[in-house]
């Protein structure tokens, strides 16, 4: 005789932890407290599933209840980890002033991203000093065949492992100016690796234009790039460019250090 079915299904951990971080996101959106009906809601999930992760989620210090309304918010534990975290990264460390100085030499946002299977993953965002600039936060991610940062880590890659990759990629269109064609993205990548750098326009983001590098450091490739409106960074490319290769020198010098050369 068979045993008795459980009451309830097991959580799946996978969309468990995705849930708790969708949690987050949804207070960073909301910008203020929320009701445990109004965060049940947003994030699309059953008052009594919500309940039960924001009592965890309070008994381990990250959020907290008001008593006006029984309203939740998070409180600063999960910020001052996230500090602890950033502070000790040790690439970033050594990497960091070097997107600080290309961010005062050119003046709009700078992006250090490494590539993540068919992503890339931004790991730093230094947004420009102009009122008008492309702005993204850091864990934000890509696709591989419509961003300047996804290109420069095809173009890293030897030729026929790039061909390979690209055969397997969807190429969905962001917008019109997207390159979904496979032909024609393996030649914009092969003109990028010739030149020295990779651009986008428009192909992301509409009217966004980015110029990004590929530099190999402690045996990892990262890509750099800066983004801006186009009009503005077409107007500035040659010296935009000597700055991002100032920069990508610099970087070279940080591998070989890294490696003991010098």
């Amino acid at each position: 005789m068979g045993g008795m079915a459980p009451l309830t299904k097991p959580l799946d951990p996978v969309k468990t932890a995705a849930r708790t971080l969708d949690v987050f996101e949804v207070f960073a959106a909301a910008k203020g407290p929320l009701t445990l009906t109004e965060l049940a809601a947003r994030l699309g999930s059953p008052i009594s599933s919500c309940h039960a992760l924001v009592r965890t989620l309070q008994a381990r210090g990250y959020v907290y209840i008001l008593d006006e309304r029984k309203r939740v918010y998070p409180t600063k534990r999960l910020f001052t980890m996230a500090q602890e975290i950033a502070e000790n990264d040790p690439m970033l460390e050594r990497i960091g002033p070097v997107l600080d100085d290309l961010q005062q030499a050119t003046g709009e946002t700078i992006l250090l991203g490494k590539r993540q299977g068919s992503t890339v993953t931004y790991l730093e965002v230094i947004e420009g000093r102009h009122t008008i600039r492309f702005a993204a936060n850091p864990g934000d991610t890509k696709l591989l065949h419509c961003s300047a940062i996804g290109k420069a880590m095809l173009g890293a890659m030897p030729e026929r492992d790039c061909a390979k990759l690209v055969k397997r990629l969807a190429l969905p269109a962001s917008n019109p100016n997207t390159i979904t064609d496979r032909t024609a993205l393996l030649e914009n990548i092969a003109l990028g690796r010739e030149r020295g750098y990779f651009i986008t326009r428009g192909e992301n983001v509409a009217e966004v234009m980015a110029i990004s590098i590929a530099r190999c450091i402690g045996a990892e490739w990262y890509g750099v790039a800066i983004a801006g409106p186009i009009g503005r960074l077409e107007a500035q490319l040659p010296k935009l460019l000597a700055d991002l290769f100032r920069a990508g020198d610099t970087l070279q010098q940080i591998d070989l250090e890294l490696r003991g050369d010098i």
